[in-house]
């Protein structure tokens, strides 16, 4: 009996899963191996972040990435995954300068790298450049609340749409919903606030430290795998300790092979 055919989640399947109250599940991804694994593992959608500046080339921030920087990730992802809606991140200078970049760098990652849709910052400030992109038939994810690309004009990580601040957020998700995004991102949010723009939104809204009132989740995908050193983010369920793991089997293949007890006869060809 012939396997059946995987169906690939489109963007239809965002609002479907929004109105049918079925969570949506995300994690950013580099390469085609881990992107493999989260696929076949049923994640929904897989985003090739800029945070790739830190766990990829080891920038201490996201400012440095560049389009070229992203291009080879995302083709590697989008080339690994047969059920998985690929979002690729544009990166800080990529977009800003008005809609007209913006499209010229939707087109590159579109044409180059095979994925479904890109990621950009801003609510107010970036609606034009959403239009513009989908108005070429470009799906657009959009990103508000705490956004990584302006973390020295927001001070640093400073949680985003406390107080009087939740109307200019309310302001931003309402901009990104008109301006055509198929969903949108809430990062560092408080889960009050985020559960006030799902509930006023058509479009699902994605959490990143938002809270459980939201239509999704993403991470990064090192933080809770226990791979990144250092400070973890307090939204951060830690669900592997692969940096353990991994020092562990290297520690181990290194005594082997200094001990001389690897390669042994089973690894070793006959004449």
């Amino acid at each position: 009996m012939a396997e059946q055919a995987v169906k690939r989640v489109r963007t239809r399947h965002f609002q479907s899963a929004k109105e049918n109250g079925i969570k949506i599940t995300g994690l950013t991804s580099y390469d085609q191996l881990t992107a493999g694994i989260f696929d076949e593992a049923g994640i929904d959608f897989l985003l090739v972040g800029d945070s790739a500046g830190n766990n990829v080339y080891g920038y201490d921030t996201t400012l440095p990435v560049s389009i070229d920087d992203l291009i080879p990730l995302a083709r590697a992802v989008a080339g690994a995954v047969q059920r998985a809606f690929v979002v690729a991140d544009m990166p800080f200078g990529s977009y800003e300068t008005g809609p007209d970049e913006a499209l010229h760098t939707a087109f590159r990652f579109m044409k180059e790298t095979g994925s479904h849709a890109v990621k950009l910052e801003g609510g107010v400030r970036s609606a034009e450049q959403i239009r513009r992109i989908v108005s070429a038939g470009i799906p657009v994810m959009a990103h508000i609340g705490f956004t990584p690309q302006s973390e020295h004009g927001l001070g640093g990580h400073v949680i985003q749409g406390r107080g009087d601040q939740v109307k200019q957020l309310l302001a931003d998700a309402h901009a990104v919903e008109d301006a055509g995004a198929v969903a949108v991102v809430l990062e560092m949010v408080p889960s009050e606030a985020a559960a006030r723009v799902t509930q006023e939104l058509r479009i699902p809204t994605i959490g990143v430290g938002a809270g459980p009132h939201v239509d999704g989740q993403l991470l990064v995908w090192t933080d809770w795998a226990g791979f990144t050193k250092g400070r973890i983010p307090k939204f951060v369920k830690q669900y592997a300790n692969l940096r353990k793991n991994l020092t562990d089997a290297v520690t181990a293949y290194r005594a082997d092979v200094e001990g001389g007890s690897y390669p042994g006869p089973e690894h070793s060809y006959d004449d």
